[in-house]
């Protein structure tokens, strides 16, 4: 089976800057010396305590973020819209002054993709919203409205792999099962993989097939 991801002896570090002769500056060591591999189909969950390194390792598997040391491979053709990241708070990942329409459309636009509509009513459909949801604002959603936009623009460019960093940790308890069932129904129908940040094992349990753990 394919490898979609290998991270082999990943370390990253950050220069924090001191506060005087009484707290000079020092280097955090985030993420020390983590190897994990990701097969196509498969979803892994990583768990650990807040501030252990999860979404610091996700921004390096995605990209975003480069290591201090070790070596980030993807797949030949995982390159582009193949990644893409569902973030934590639905509230700060949605642009608040552009509509529903705009961010999806906008998601398109980057990555040089046609039939915008047809995309956006698709990918609408899929997370469960009718189509007038295209002419609202963010504050004008719920929590779960929200993050099922979030949901929709990572998928709207049609990735084969999806970094969730603590996908539902934003939300009340009476949604967070109808984006956790949403996100395996479109694992299933889509094949997509998954690289699932969080620091609730039921969760996990819920979501994926294997799990790591990270510590201090």
């Amino acid at each position: 089976m394919t490898t979609l991801l290998d991270l082999d002896n990943i370390t990253c570090t950050f220069s924090v800057p001191g506060a005087g002769m009484l707290s000079p500056a020092r280097t955090l060591r985030a993420v020390d010396g983590i190897s994990l591999k990701l097969k196509k189909g498969h979803s892994l969950g990583l768990v650990g305590e807040s501030g252990c390194g999860k979404s610091t390792l996700a921004r390096i598997a995605t990209g975003f973020q480069r290591p201090s040391l070790g070596q980030v491979s993807r797949a030949p053709d995982m390159a582009g819209r193949a990644v893409q990241m569902v973030f934590q708070d639905p509230y700060a990942s949605l642009h608040p002054r552009k509509m529903v329409q705009e961010v999806l459309a906008e998601t398109l636009k980057i990555m040089k993709l046609d039939r915008v509509q047809e995309r956006i009513d698709s990918i609408l459909a899929d997370v469960g919203l009718d189509v007038t949801f295209r002419f609202r604002f963010p504050h004008e959603l719920s929590g779960g409205q929200r993050q099922r936009i979030a949901i929709a623009r990572a998928l709207i460019v049609e990735p084969e792999l999806v970094l969730l960093d603590e996908p539902t940790s934003a939300l009340d308890v009476s949604v967070q099962a109808e984006i956790l069932n949403l996100l395996n129904r479109m694992r299933r129908e889509r094949g997509l993989t998954y690289l699932m940040v969080s620091h609730d094992i039921a969760v996990i349990a819920h979501m994926c097939d294997n799990l790591a753990i990270m510590k201090d």
